[in-house]
């Protein structure tokens, strides 16, 4: 028996990669989208193997990093288009506190196999040390998603819907923080973040850099972004004067403080469960792919395969991924 059709509502990372992964089977489908916004096209597409304020693996790197790289390098053949770039992360401590953590967890297998230069400490003026890691690099998530939607439009496959809900067989809910915010999978952790886009002479260009609550991700051709903030309570796509003064602080403290800003904007980042994603059947036919957080480069790629064999094989996730169990009875 044939797969349904299913229409994928949201052209965001999440959207775009289950409309690979069911292009490459064969499973009929369309994808439609508003156009309006979403943090995909906002992100820098930062991939970092070891994150935050605790220095610890993002969660089953060791499943979906390899899984990232591989989809990539096909969509890249695809589209005839360089969007992967590798760059080692310039991880920076500010504190010695912080360092110290650092190094006790540097010893970690998880957390050694991404160091480089053996997790030998790398001089860095201004900070108290600093590990370089690899396995990292950024994603052209802009020129990834348009390149997608010019490829399916011509397939007669894309099409912008006002109302971004489609009426061609059974729904993916794959509408980001939007989908969140109208309460679709029920109580939500959304946050709004700011970045900006940066021109800069004579700043490193070979590596990204993350330290002090933020990070600088060179662009190429003397252009960064640096990024973000965190903002709770006002979810709305408008950049402000205090996310670009913070933005601005980040950007003094990781690079320097001659550059001009070209470009600032804004965006929410889709949060149900820190930055893990799920999916799964909502009900009278439709579902949902949503909750990548500031991880869906990451995670996009090897969840949408996940969802993929689910939609055409039947075939179920790891319980972890599937929101049945997070929604609950």
């Amino acid at each position: 028996m044939s797969a349904p059709h299913r229409t994928i509502v949201g052209q965001g990372l999440a959207g775009t990669c289950l409309a690979w992964e069911l292009w490459k089977r064969g499973a009929p489908f369309s994808l439609v989208d508003r156009e309006q916004g979403g943090s995909s096209r906002v992100a820098a597409g930062l991939i970092n193997p070891v994150t935050g304020k605790h220095f610890e693996p993002s969660a089953r790197i060791a499943e979906f990093h390899p899984q990232a790289i591989e989809f990539y390098a096909e969509a890249e053949t695809r589209l005839g288009l360089k969007l992967w770039h590798p760059l080692s992360v310039l991880r920076l401590a500010d504190t010695e506190k912080e360092w110290r953590k650092m190094c006790s967890k540097s010893a970690q297998p998880e957390i050694a196999r991404w160091l480089a230069n053996d997790g030998a400490p790398v001089d860095a003026d201004g900070w108290v040390g600093a590990l370089e890691l690899t396995g990292s690099g950024r994603l052209d998530t802009r020129a990834f998603l348009d390149a997608s939607r010019e490829f399916f439009r011509r397939h007669g496959i894309y099409q912008k819907a006002e109302a971004g809900d489609g009426d061609d067989g059974s729904r993916v809910w794959c509408d980001g923080a939007a989908g969140l915010i109208r309460g679709r999978c029920g109580p939500h952790r959304c946050a709004k973040g700011e970045i900006l886009t940066l021109r800069a002479r004579g700043w490193d260009e070979t590596r990204i850099r993350i330290g002090s609550g933020g990070w600088l991700v060179p662009l190429g051709g003397g252009l960064f972004k640096a990024g973000s903030t965190y903002e709770w309570h006002e979810l709305d796509e408008k950049p402000s004067a205090a996310g670009r003064a913070r933005v601005e602080e980040i950007a003094a403290r990781l690079g320097g403080r001659d550059f001009e800003v070209i470009a600032h904007e804004a965006g929410i980042r889709p949060i149900l469960r820190c930055s893990e994603p799920l999916i799964g059947p909502l009900g009278g036919g439709d579902w949902i792919f949503n909750g990548l957080g500031s991880k869906g480069s990451l995670y996009a790629p090897g969840v949408a395969r996940r969802l993929a064999r689910w939609l055409t094989e039947n075939v179920e996730p790891e319980p972890d991924l599937d929101f049945r169990r997070f929604r609950g009875p």
